[in-house]
């Protein structure tokens, strides 16, 4: 899946008021730091993901969890 649909679906699930939770999920694709998922996620798997990323602020810990959550193999 192209980045583009998949922050199109991530922007869906990110309320406006986390606006800087979505700015730094877009920064971190764009530094390669996340990769799309090898395997399509459901939307609801791809939900759990971002609910859990919202519950912090963003941080490289934070980055790191919802990476491992899209990517398992990742060594974030």
């Amino acid at each position: 899946m192209p980045i583009s649909a998949l922050l199109a679906r991530i922007r869906r699930l990110v309320p406006r008021s986390g606006d800087q939770h979505y700015d730094e999920i877009v920064r971190n694709f764009g530094v390669g730091t996340l990769r799309p998922p090898p395997t399509p996620m459901s939307d609801g798997e791809l939900a759990r993901a971002i609910a859990v990323f919202l519950r912090e602020q963003p941080s490289s810990e934070s980055v790191a969890t919802l990476g491992r959550r899209l990517d398992p193999s990742s060594r974030l």
